[in-house]
């Protein structure tokens, strides 16, 4: 059975470490917002935010999105065996 006091424990923890590494990323270095939205989220952000599809943004966005996967679960299964 899954300990849900710990779960929510490491989820708070891992959402918590997540979004202060986007958001000092995003506030340290402001020139990677363009690249992030071209390549991860397919969206041209200099024409009123147009979809951008290619062939080269998906297989970019498809390697940015695994390397985020597995860098957030080996985070979380981190903070899982370190928290009690």
């Amino acid at each position: 059975m899954i300990n849900m006091q710990k779960l929510l424990k490491v989820t708070m923890t891992w959402t918590s470490i997540v979004y202060v590494i986007c958001f000092t990323g995003v506030a340290m270095f402001g020139g990677i917002r363009p690249g992030f939205m071209r390549y991860a989220l397919h969206m041209n952000y200099e024409d009123t935010y147009q979809n951008m599809l290619t062939f080269g943004t998906f297989i970019s966005g498809l390697v940015i999105w695994n390397v985020i996967a597995v860098l957030a679960v080996w985070l979380f299964a981190a903070l899982w065996n370190r928290i009690k």
